[in-house]
């Protein structure tokens, strides 16, 4: 299955998606939120940094549950701001 690439708005609401996860996590580590969130450091790092621009809705989720974020709040933050 070959994905359509994503538009420069999706990879901006990724890097947008990345940062307010890493102001919410704050001084905890990468290892610690994503060990309670049920994921690797490794995903965690690539939706920080952006590089996973579109992770999975559970994975959102997962990791606002654990940052202590609502998805309102994420939805809002991260929503596609058209061109």
């Amino acid at each position: 299955m070959v994905r359509t690439p994503l538009t420069p708005e999706e990879r901006e609401r990724g890097e947008r998606l990345g940062q307010l996860l890493r102001q919410a996590r704050g001084d905890r580590t990468m290892v610690d939120v994503a060990a309670h969130a049920g994921l690797s450091a490794e995903t965690l790092r690539k939706i920080e940094t952006g590089r996973a621009p579109t992770p999975a809705f559970f994975t959102v989720a997962a990791l606002a549950g654990v940052l202590g974020l609502s998805m309102d709040e994420v939805a809002a933050r991260c929503a596609l701001v058209p061109a």
